[in-house]
């Protein structure tokens, strides 16, 4: 295994937002925030632990401080605009039930999260305890599939596992949108908190192996897709991995990545035990996996693939020579690269996620209207109803088409459909010009106005 060297990951330092002095005054006294002036204390917990625990480490406390006042300040006025403007729209049109969950607070004070996906045995949890250099709380770790659940590794003041179920209803915790898919899959569902410096500005989110089996994969108790897709949207960073003896894409696979085709720019894909292969097999390897990637993403650009061994065991140079060792070596500060970059685009991350979801709110309020519009009053609304819903693509082309709007911001039609035979057309909302209006100036002037008084050079 290629070793962490300290020079690749001290002096990192996290961006600084200038021009929120105004803004944060009153979060200084009411927070609890530290003094700027009483900097140069040291983050707790950065004089012990693996080389990765210093990623994040700050130069001084005065850039600590400037970085938690921005954070502080963005996700503020993020939850303000959330209340006053978007929410309404939300609210009145049922996004709930047909697109996502409503947000809180814990969801707009999350950490930056990061999602590893692969069928069983690939390393998954083996990646998250070299990275933390320890086991987290319930890990399990076989050649057999030995994770069976969805577990959030995050920080904590102690080191214990919290069941689904509780972590689902805490304020603090962004999962409140998990209750969707029911007690069969929180049932599946657990946090694993320990305190430890990485986890303090990064959780990551252990899955279950991929099934490869149809007779496995339909005896899921949950919508395994659904919730894959739930966490996509959450989170920065999703990393497929691969073993070289495991490149098949089964359907159950097919079906999880084809669910990530809206969040393209977030996933990186990680070749695996790599050290398991010589240097002929590995090429030939390679080749193979771009085949079966280039087949299921149907992306024009080629997808970043990650070569390495993401474990504590030194590379078996007796099979891949020095020059896959070194090979390793650079993969790995890539993809370390990658992870160190989390924080620093996380701003940047909420903003774009949230100007998304508005986009999708109008779309979403567009459509519940002109079903509304296209009901009888009086006779016939059993028959106009089935109508609509068969023909659900048609009316969202006249939709599009009537508004001008993107198509990529419409929601699958299929998922839609499900969900409309559940729901009374005939008590939708008709549209209320002045809650689009006020979504519109919050995306034109108001977001904006944000982002104006928040410069932030990345250093």
């Amino acid at each position: 295994m290629c070793v962490l060297s300290t020079a690749d990951v001290e002096g990192f330092d996290l961006p600084v937002m200038e021009g929120l002095d105004a803004p944060v005054a009153k979060n200084r006294t009411s927070t609890g925030i530290i003094n700027p002036e009483t900097n140069g204390e040291k983050l707790k917990g950065s004089t012990q632990g693996p080389p990765s625990s210093r990623w994040f480490a700050w130069k001084s406390g005065r850039k600590a401080q400037a970085t938690q006042n921005m954070i502080i300040s963005i996700a503020d006025g993020l939850k303000r605009l959330y209340v006053e403007k978007l929410k309404p729209l939300e609210v009145a049109y049922r996004f709930e039930d047909f697109v996502s969950p409503l947000l809180t607070d814990g969801d707009f004070d999350a950490k930056p999260m990061v999602m590893l996906l692969g069928q069983y045995s690939t390393g998954k949890t083996t990646f998250i305890k070299h990275l933390l250099g320890c086991e987290y709380p319930g890990a399990h770790i076989g050649p057999e599939p030995t994770t069976d659940k969805f577990v959030a590794v995050m920080s904590g003041p102690d080191k214990r596992s919290i069941p689904g179920n509780t972590a689902a209803v805490h304020a603090d915790k962004p999962f409140n949108g998990l209750m969707k898919f029911g007690g069969a899959f929180l049932s599946k569902f657990e946090c694993a908190q320990m305190p430890h410096p990485l986890l303090d500005k990064i959780t990551f989110v252990d899955t279950p192996g991929v099934l490869s089996g149809e007779e496995q994969r339909t005896q899921r108790s949950y919508e395994f897709t659904g919730v894959i897709s739930w966490f996509a949207a959450k989170c920065d960073l999703i990393l497929l991995l691969f073993d070289p003896h495991k490149l098949d894409i089964s359907d159950e696979f097919k079906h999880v990545i084809t669910s990530l085709r809206r969040h393209d720019n977030k996933i990186r894909v990680v070749l695996n035990k790599a050290d398991q292969v010589d240097s002929q097999q590995l090429m030939r390897v390679y080749g193979a996996l771009m085949w079966s990637l280039g087949k299921v993403l149907n992306t024009p650009e080629v997808v970043r693939v990650y070569i390495g061994s993401f474990n504590d065991k030194p590379v078996n140079e007796d099979i891949v020579g020095p020059i896959g060792r070194d090979l390793f070596k650079k993969e790995q500060d890539d993809l370390l690269a990658d992870v160190r970059d989390i924080p620093k685009k996380a701003c940047d991350r909420q903003i774009s996620e949230y100007v998304k979801r508005a986009c999708a709110a109008k779309v979403h309020a567009y459509i519940i209207s002109h079903l509304k519009n296209e009901m009888p009053l009086i006779m016939g609304k059993a028959m106009a109803r089935q109508r609509l819903i068969n023909n659900l693509e048609d009316e969202f082309l006249k939709v599009q088409r009537m508004y001008h709007l993107p198509k990529c911001d419409f929601p699958n039609v299929h998922q839609f459909k499900e969900v409309l035979r559940g729901h009374n057309i005939g008590n939708f909302e008709k549209l209320k010009p002045k809650m689009i209006e006020a979504v519109d100036e919050m995306l034109r002037h108001e977001i904006p106005e944000l982002l104006k008084n928040s410069k932030y050079p990345y250093e």
